[in-house]
């Protein structure tokens, strides 16, 4: 049975996500931690808990979910997954640093792109990879059909959707992909998202303002 445990970090109140089983496998999803107390619940969840990082996955590569990646990447030498298409978003960690105020410098990691249709495992448990643009070029939602959940980012939120004013940010493109790929998925799947509170796909196919 698959655990979540949400942090919330940094300036943007951006949710961190560690996923684990009963054999205390983990992934680490979108290490937004950004400064020494953040980073010490990181650190002190994982060793009460007695957890083993496998993977880093990112849903996207904007800078409040990846401010904690480098220390994430040396601490638990593990590859780091991604799709493709936010590599440029990623390279543009220390210029978007600057716009907010603080030095952040690049990120050296080993990078494993993901695609569209890809299915990651813990333990048996499956995830398959969705490629839903708009937000970021490379934004990538993680489902897990067995427990019905997935790991959305800043794709879908609780009444809202991802901002599409920013670098390859597309409004059509984003609307497009929540319906085509994740509104079709059983209602009772839940929504972790990057922001904010979980959410149901059937609250949002009736509720969300912006399908209607």
């Amino acid at each position: 049975m698959l655990q979540i445990q949400g942090f919330v970090f940094n300036f943007a109140s951006e949710n961190t996500y560690i996923l684990y089983n009963e054999n205390k496998n983990a992934w680490l999803i979108d290490p937004g931690n950004m400064n020494e107390q953040e980073t010490k619940a990181i650190k002190s969840f994982i060793s009460e808990n007695g957890l083993k990082i496998e993977k880093i996955l990112l849903t996207h590569a904007h800078i409040d979910h990846v401010l904690g990646l480098q220390w994430a990447f040396d601490t638990f030498k593990v590859p780091v997954h991604m799709h493709q298409e936010d590599q440029d978003v990623l390279d543009m960690l220390q210029a978007s640093g600057m716009r907010f105020g603080f030095t952040v410098d690049p990120v050296k990691a080993d990078i494993t792109y993901i695609n569209e249709g890809d299915v990651l495992e813990l333990d048996g448990e499956q995830f398959k990879i969705y490629h839903v643009p708009g937000h970021s070029p490379g934004s990538v939602v993680y489902h897990n059909d067995q427990q019905k959940f997935m790991i959305s980012g800043d794709v879908l939120f609780e009444g809202s959707i991802g901002r599409t004013d920013l670098y390859k940010g597309n409004y059509e493109q984003l609307i497009e992909g929540i319906t085509n790929k994740l509104f079709i998925l059983d209602d009772e799947t839940q929504v972790f998202s990057g922001h904010g509170n979980p959410t149901t796909i059937g609250f949002e196919k009736q509720y969300n303002p912006f399908f209607k």
